[in-house]
């Protein structure tokens, strides 16, 4: 290595000792004799002429050949023949008793709070009564829930 140790403050100079060292000890350094005339003249092959470079339309950002929107928008490769047709679903499950009586609940207290006039009842008697037919029906909703794992053994989605 260098004797002369630079300030580690100074990058420049800290840089420029440290390539002075590699050149020193011959990295880099290129023969220009040698690299100019090959080492056997026989081994030396002509050189071709340089081809063209043909333009790409838009490469896009990878450096492909497929444009972006040709890849994002265009045609499906895989072809129609091979798309997915999801199944028919299952039709919707009638609903029973118990969905018509939380619907009169909600129904009715719905009506209760915000015009109790229409059932003939005063507002001091419609609000607590409205807010009990609320609760009541999300009372019930909650109590037919299902708890517990699907019924089933096949695959969940």
């Amino acid at each position: 290595m260098n004797s002369r140790v630079p300030d580690p403050e100074d990058v420049d100079a800290t840089f420029a000792a440290i390539v002075a060292d590699l050149r020193a000890e011959g990295v880099g350094l290129i023969d220009d004799e040698a690299e100019r005339t090959p080492a056997r003249p026989e081994a030396a092959e002509p050189e071709k002429p340089a081809e063209p470079e043909k333009p790409v339309a838009d490469a896009g950002w990878r450096g492909g050949g497929t444009p972006w929107e040709d890849t994002v928008l265009g045609d499906d490769p895989a072809g129609d023949d091979e798309h997915y047709v999801p199944p028919e679903p299952p039709p919707l499950p009638r609903p029973g008793k118990g969905a018509f009586v939380v619907l009169l609940f909600f129904v009715a207290g719905l009506l209760l709070l915000i015009v109790p006039g229409v059932v003939g009842v005063s507002t001091t008697v419609a609000t607590p009564l409205g807010i009990l037919a609320l609760a009541t029906a999300i009372a019930l909703l909650l109590l037919r829930v299902k708890q517990g794992p699907p019924d089933g053994d096949g695959a969940q989605v």
